[in-house]
């Protein structure tokens, strides 16, 4: 029986979001941005899906939150939050910029905000 060979993600931008990732966890000691890393590398399938619902049952108003996955537009949400996702469904995009909210990349953020100080993880 041949060893199983270890899957990588073949695409250029998560890669070097991944490096970054790595490089500012080891540079800041901030050990979000290495779980993130983690998270980012598992599988497509087994990436995260995030709903507006869990955002914002989870966060107060002007928090920093890091999603490692996809936020789709499900729910609600009533107070303006900063986040940091792999991806944005329209809806979910709309709906926090209509709460006067901002969508970022992740690799924004964790330039931005390298040591991830008060920066939430949702997942």
């Amino acid at each position: 029986m041949s060893p199983k060979k270890q899957s990588r993600s073949t695409n250029p931008s998560l890669n070097s979001l991944i490096r970054l990732l790595q490089k500012r966890a080891k540079e800041d000691d901030a050990a979000i941005w290495k779980t993130t890393a983690e998270l980012l590398s598992k599988p497509k399938r087994k990436r995260l899906t995030i709903n507006l619902s869990k955002i914002n049952r989870h966060t107060k108003e002007n928090d920093e939150v890091v999603v490692p996955g996809k936020v789709l537009g499900a729910g609600l949400i009533d107070h303006p939050v900063k986040v940091a996702a792999l991806d944005f469904s329209d809806q979910a995009r709309s709906k926090i910029a209509t709460a006067k909210g901002t969508c970022l990349s992740i690799a924004e953020l964790a330039k931005s905000n390298p040591k991830a100080f008060k920066v939430k993880m949702i997942g």
